[in-house]
């Protein structure tokens, strides 16, 4: 296939060359548009593959930070070996089209460089950068991008003030969940881990919100390296067709003790504030929204490991008393101040109605059906306008008959 001419190319290299060498030089927003809209092609499949030897090599490095998974609460970052590695390593890529005519691949090269630096530096509003190196970036395969992008400039997208910038790097980021593999790889990278946390939880953006929220669940599902609820439908099993992951990424958020309290603390009403990493009233609803909104989705893929803990001290910090633990408790029964924030009571209520919706299609173990009574039972003695809400979900004819069953039986637990 040959290459389609793209009408202003050499003039946006040497705009990018001349933005290099004088930050302060002025964006082209007509060139960049012009040979963004030029930009075609749609991609049905990418591989890249890494010569054995280095695969072997970065495998190495890789079993050697599995260690991880035992003594995570020793914050292991990700080595530099292994992104040596994939710097050295020879890619060889096959790509499929839908469209004959693409050409965004000769472009990566070419400009994907430059712009990845600037961004990294660039003071002012870098939409028209981060736009163009977005759909540059689309093709390319997590472990390639690693190659054009560190730790260290995915970390500074992410906590930049510029929410382009914020969905530059997340971009980067979701591209870990297309195969067990790399999440795995994500996991390792401590600081970028932590730094896409923070930035879901304290963006004031909402699109961002919604893209780490969206990526974030995406990335657990891949990696998930069990499924500890069997989904049913009809009174039929289903066994999940995703291939298992390695648990890697689940272990970094809830067993990195470093980031498990970072969560809390960002989602807690008792640490609203101005200061440096503290959050406003406004600011920290939207953190304990997020939180709320994604618990469904992860409780169904790996219920023990939102309703246990191994950081007792993070959690009675927090409120957590004798006999309560996990996340899920937390967000569910101490982390919002339903008298002082109403809407937030509100999104608690519905958070229920749509949790209890997903473990109602679930197979239900002896143990997590002590920990659901014990959760609604904490819940609703302290809260009449929940018990409303459950009753009338569960009166309600519209109501699926697998919820209605699930709120009998947990009712009747603890009669």
């Amino acid at each position: 296939m040959e290459d389609l001419p793209i009408t202003g190319l050499e003039e946006l290299e040497r705009h990018l060359q001349t933005i290099q060498d004088d930050p302060e030089t002025p964006l082209d927003e007509k060139l960049f548009d012009e040979v963004e809209l030029q930009l075609t092609g749609r991609f049905f499949s990418t591989s890249c593959l890494l010569c054995c030897k280095k695969v072997m090599q970065a495998n190495l490095v890789f079993e050697e930070n599995r260690k991880f998974s035992e003594h995570p609460s020793q914050g292991i970052s990700a080595p530099t070996g292994l992104f040596a590695v994939l710097s050295h390593a020879t890619i060889i890529k096959e790509h499929k089209y839908v469209s004959k005519n693409s050409n965004i691949l000769p472009l990566i090269p070419r400009l994907l460089p430059s712009l990845s630096q600037i961004l990294t530096t660039y003071q002012k509003d870098p939409t028209i950068l981060a736009s163009l190196a977005v759909k540059l970036l689309k093709p390319i395969p997590f472990t390639q991008v690693l190659t054009l992008a560190s730790e260290e400039s995915l970390i500074q997208a992410l906590l930049s003030p510029a929410p382009s910038a914020n969905v530059l790097a997340i971009t980067v980021i979701e591209k870990a969940s297309r195969s067990p593999g790399d999440t795995a790889i994500l996991s390792i990278m401590q600081g970028v881990v932590k730094s896409f946390l923070r930035t879901w939880l304290s963006t004031p953006h909402v699109d961002v919100g919604e893209k780490a929220t969206r990526a974030l669940g995406d990335l657990l599902e891949v990696d998930c390296d069990r499924r500890s609820i069997t989904p049913r439908m009809n009174g039929m099993d289903l066994a999940s067709r995703i291939p298992p992951g390695q648990g890697l990424l689940w272990r970094r958020l809830f067993q990195d003790h470093d980031i498990y309290e970072m969560i809390f603390s960002l989602c807690s009403s008792q640490t609203i504030g101005t200061g440096e990493g503290e959050l406003d009233e406004r600011q920290k609803s939207l953190a304990q929204a997020r939180l709320l909104r994604i618990l469904p989705r992860l409780a169904a893929l790996d219920f023990h490991a939102i309703s246990h803990t191994n950081f007792t001290d993070v959690e009675v910090r927090y409120g957590l008393q004798g006999g309560e633990q996990g996340i899920l408790w937390f967000a569910a029964v101490d982390m919002v101040n339903k008298e002082e924030d109403m809407l937030m009571h509100i999104t608690v209520i519905d958070f229920f109605a749509e949790f209890l919706d997903v473990m109602s299609t679930t197979e239900i173990t002896q143990s997590m059906m002590n920990y659901l009574a014990a959760l609604l039972k904490k819940v609703t003695e302290a809260d009449q306008t929940m018990y409303k809400s459950l009753e009338s979900i569960a009166m309600n004819p519209e109501s699926s008959p697998e919820l209605v069953d699930l709120l009998v039986r947990l009712n009747q637990h603890h009669e």
